[in-house]
C-alpha cells in the first residue's frame, strides 16, 4: 500500500508540481537520504518523455561537518561551475523540482554567522538562476519528503520508525495523494484557489489591517496594479505547474514603504537549519525597525542584515484556518507546510509575477513601482485562529477578508 502511495506522489510531483513536458530536462535537488523517493521520480519522469533526468545530491551532515570545522574563508565564495551547471540547464528550458527535508535542529550548535555568510554567498551567486525561477521563466516545484531528524522532531515522543511512518501518514493526505485520483483532486483544488484569487483581484484593493490576540497590530499598503496569484502558476512559455505542494495560499506583494506596525510570528521558523521562535518585527514606512526573539534572535538578526532590501517584506500571503495542514494540528517545523497552515509574509524580495506586467520590467522599473528587492526571500508565519483581516478599497469602502481566522466570503 504505501509503495504504491509513494508512486502516485512522485508522479503527481512529475506531473502536476513542474508539469514535465517531451523531451524536457528535470533537474532534481535533493537529500541523500531521500535517494529511493529521488530514483522514483527518475523513473516516472523518463516515462512521462523526460529527456533527462539531472540529480544533484546534497548531504546535510557532511555540511554541518563543514560548517564547524572549515575556515570561515570557505563559506565566502560558491564554485562557479555549480553556478554555471544550474544556469546551463536553466537557459535550456529545464524544470526543477526540489525536495525539502531537512533536519530543523541539526545546526543548532553551528555559529550563525558561518550559516547567514554561507545562505548570502549562496545568494548572491545564485541571483540570476533564483531570478529565473521567481519571474517563472522555468517550471518549478518543491515537495517534502519524511527523513529521520525531520520525523523525531515533529514527533519526539515516538521511536524513529514511528515518527517516520506518522510523517508519511500525514503528507500523504496533505497532498491529497489518499485520494484515489490526485491529479484530478489537486485540479479541483487550483479551481478553489483560482475563485479566490480572482476575487481579490476584482477588488483592486489599496490596503490590509491585520490584528489578533497574539499582538498582530499591522497595516500593509498595496502597490498600484498587484496580483494575487494562488493555486497553479504558468511558466513565461504557458506551461502550468505548482510551485509548492502542498500549496493552501493565495498570495501577492506589500508596497515596499507601505508596511507599519507590529506582527508576531505564530509558528517557528527554520532558516538554515536552526530555530527562529517567538518572534516579533515592528514596521516603520515598510522597513523593520526592531525585533525580539525569544529563541534564534542572532539568527533572526543574520536574516534581516542580508542586504538593504532585507529589511522589508516581499509578500503577503492569505491562508485559512482551517486548512489540511493547519487542521492536522502539527507543527511540521519545515516552511513548505508550515506556510500553507498559516496566513504568512516574506522579508525579502518580491515575485515580480504578482504586479501588471512585472516580468517584462526591469530591476529599476520594479523598484520605481515600491516592488521590494533582495538577494533573500524568507517566509514566516502569522495566521492564527482569531486573525481578522480588513481591505481597504481606493475609495475606502471596508471589505472583511478573514474572520476569526478563515475566509469571509
Amino acid at each position: 500500500m504505501k509503495n504504491d502511495l509513494l508512486k502516485k506522489y512522485a508522479k503527481l510531483a512529475v506531473k502536476t508540481g513542474v508539469n514535465i513536458q517531451k523531451d524536457q530536462t528535470l533537474v532534481v535537488m535533493s537529500p541523500i537520504e531521500c535517494a529511493p523517493f529521488t530514483r522514483m521520480v527518475a523513473d516516472i519522469a523518463y516515462d512521462e518523455g523526460a529527456k533527462d533526468v539531472v540529480i544533484h545530491w546534497n548531504d546535510e551532515l557532511s555540511a554541518k561537518i563543514r560548517f564547524l570545522k572549515a575556515p570561515e574563508e570557505v563559506f565566502e565564495t560558491m564554485p562557479q561551475w555549480q553556478v554555471d551547471a544550474l544556469i546551463s540547464y536553466a537557459e535550456k528550458g529545464a524544470a526543477f523540482l526540489s525536495i525539502s527535508a531537512s533536519d530543523p535542529e541539526l545546526m543548532k550548535d553551528v555559529n550563525p554567522k558561518r550559516i547567514a555568510l554561507n545562505q548570502k554567498t549562496r545568494q548572491i551567486a545564485l541571483k540570476e538562476f533564483n531570478q529565473r525561477l521567481m519571474s517563472n521563466k522555468n517550471a518549478w516545484s518543491i515537495v517534502s519528503i519524511p527523513t529521520s531528524g525531520w520525523a523525531k522532531k515533529v514527533f519526539p515522543t515516538l521511536s524513529g520508525e514511528e515518527a517516520i511512518e506518522n510523517l508519511w501518514n500525514a503528507i500523504f493526505k496533505i497532498v491529497r495523494v489518499d485520494k484515489e485520483e490526485p491529479v484530478q483532486a489537486w485540479d479541483e483544488h487550483k479551481n478553489n484557489l483560482k475563485e479566490k484569487m480572482d476575487y481579490l483581484n476584482s477588488k483592486n484593493l489599496k490596503s490590509l489591517y491585520f490584528k489578533n490576540s497574539k499582538g498582530t497590530d499591522l497595516k500593509i499598503e498595496l502597490p498600484d496594479e498587484h496580483l494575487w496569484v494562488g493555486g497553479a502558476e504558468y511558466t513565461q512559455g504557458g506551461v502550468e505547474f505548482i510551485a509548492n505542494m502542498p500549496t493552501e495560499e493565495v498570495f501577492s506583494m506589500p508596497k515596499k514603504t507601505g508596511v507599519n506596525g507590529k506582527v508576531v510570528s505564530s509558528k517557528p521558523l527554520n532558516y538554515g537549519g536552526n530555530l527562529i521562535d517567538n518572534f516579533s518585527l515592528i514596521f516603520e514606512n515598510g522597513r523593520i525597525v526592531d525585533f525580539t526573539a525569544e529563541k534564534g534572535s542572532d539568527t533572526l538578526k543574520h536574516l534581516i542584515e542580508t542586504d538593504e532590501g532585507s529589511h522589508y517584506l516581499g509578500e503577503v500571503a492569505l491562508v485559512p484556518h482551517h486548512s489540511p495542514i493547519s487542521d492536522s494540528g502539527i507543527i511540521f517545523y519545515n516552511t513548505l507546510y508550515d506556510e500553507n497552515a498559516s496566513c504568512h509574509l516574506a522579508i525579502g524580495k518580491a515575485y515580480s509575477l504578482c504586479i501588471k506586467n512585472g516580468d517584462s520590467l526591469s530591476e529599476k522599473e520594479l523598484e520605481e513601482r515600491e516592488v521590494n528587492h533582495s538577494l533573500t526571500h524568507v517566509d514566516f508565519m502569522i495566521g492564527t485562529e482569531d486573525l481578522e483581516i480588513i481591505g481597504f478599497t481606493h475609495n475606502n469602502e471596508e471589505i472583511q477578508i478573514f474572520s476569526r481566522g478563515n475566509w469571509a466570503f
